[in-house]
């Protein structure tokens, strides 16, 4: 048999790995595909690393693709027509776990939602793992998970697009548009967001945010539906949150309402909520010079986010935003703005004019930076002509970073970096 694994960063590695370990594929010759021209595999392992790596793949019997390769590629699926069987990363490990799983997928949040879950879970003495773009990959861990473990898998809409298995308890967060420069439009993106729930069964539970995208992917479980509502919540309160916004809150929620449908007792709960301190990137106090208080949220990569983060500080705030474009719409960021503490706003990147024009009109004045660099420093500089006490300078792009750099982690280190040195 041919197999090619399509990606080889940490979970095509891992990847590679399991189907080394599996019987079925011990005999077959694997190829990794990767863009990357400095892709190094192991001996015995072929590769077609650069530009042409994707030019050939009716040749393999089967094709496990990773979580950053989208589904609906057109050589993949010209290769899939052809009768290539196509799987993936995610869906491998569904097949093969053999414990309950966790899934929480949304548009933004996954990563904090997961976490915050994980350490209320930990704290019961349960055998629990985190897996997905938080902690391992997920199919890293197969060798050492037992009947009676859990595993929380944080899961975006590539890697559900095409699964056919659901987890038993699935975590539906706020769902808006993201990702429109790789899904063909809102509806597929959506509707990838539904195999959280599709292939549920009678005994299983979804849990939403009852808002409208949200509602519609829970319609599809077949087992128990239920709305999270923070309003109503009994089990924290807002003052129990160490991080600020009530987007975190909405998040905080959601874990507890499924710790608490796994019996976790309430204290417990709001003790592990009290105790979490949010997660790299995401609305993280950096530190504050004289008064000015800076907050990298460089996981930030849409415009909904960005409101979100300028809804968060009560303190009159300086927005740096921008990056690589995803054809996604502003208008929800310039609304934001109005109800805000944002007094001034820095765009850099490649979007900064789409952005701005987007916030033309408004009562909130902007500025172009051609660097992140000059972006602080004029936010500084802003922020110290505020009168009040405290102020806030908030990186939250907004948009994707490849622009500039190779992801949004390593955006956020370099905003933090640049704010150590002022």
């Amino acid at each position: 048999m041919r197999i090619a694994i399509l990606g080889f960063g940490s979970e095509g590695q891992a990847m590679l790995a399991a189907l080394k370990r599996d019987p079925v594929y011990r005999s077959a010759t694997i190829t990794v595909l990767d863009r990357n021209k400095k892709t190094s595999v192991p001996k015995n392992v072929r590769a077609v690393a650069g530009p042409a790596y994707l030019d050939n793949l009716r040749q393999f019997d089967l094709i496990f693709r990773t979580p950053g390769f989208p589904f609906m590629n057109a050589k993949l699926q010209a290769a899939r027509r052809k009768g290539v069987k196509v799987s993936s990363v995610t869906r491998y490990f569904f097949e093969h776990a053999p414990c309950a799983i966790i899934g929480i997928t949304g548009t933004k949040g996954k990563g904090t939602t997961t976490t915050l879950l994980y350490e209320i879970l930990k704290r019961t003495g349960r055998s629990v793992y985190l897996a997905g773009n938080i902690g391992l990959p997920a199919v890293a861990l197969l060798p050492r998970l037992r009947k009676n473990d859990l595993v929380i898998l944080e899961l975006s809409s590539f890697q559900l697009q095409d699964l056919d298995r659901s987890p038993q308890v699935a975590g539906v967060l706020e769902i808006f548009p993201d990702h429109q420069d790789a899904h063909r439009d809102m509806k597929e993106y959506v509707e990838a967001k539904s195999s959280i729930a599709r292939n549920q069964k009678p005994d299983d539970r979804v849990f939403f945010a009852d808002s409208g995208w949200s509602r519609w992917v829970a319609k599809f479980g077949k087992g128990k539906k239920i709305a999270v509502l923070p309003s109503r919540t009994r089990l924290i309160a807002p003052a129990d949150m160490a991080v600020p916004g009530m987007h975190n809150f909405r998040n905080a929620v959601m874990a507890s309402a499924i710790a608490a449908s796994l019996d976790v007792p309430k204290e417990t709960i709001r003790d592990a909520v009290r105790a979490f301190r949010g997660l790299e990137h995401r609305l993280e106090f950096v530190r504050e010079v004289g008064r000015i208080r800076f907050y990298d949220d460089s996981a930030s990569t849409n415009p909904d986010t960005a409101a979100a983060a300028c809804r968060s500080f009560e303190d009159p705030a300086v927005l740096i935003a921008g990056g690589k474009d995803k054809n996604l719409d502003y208008a929800t960021l310039a609304k934001a703005l109005k109800d805000s503490v944002v007094e001034h706003v820095v765009l850099f990147g490649e979007n900064r004019e789409k952005i701005w024009k987007a916030l033309s009109g408004g009562h909130v004045p902007a500025e172009f930076a051609s660097s992140l660099e000059e972006a602080v420093a004029s936010a500084y500089r802003a922020a110290r002509l505020f009168s009040a006490q405290h102020a806030a300078v908030i990186f939250s792009p907004g948009a994707a970073s490849f622009d500039m750099f190779k992801n949004y982690k390593d955006r956020g280190r370099r905003f933090k970096m640049i704010v150590r040195s002022l």
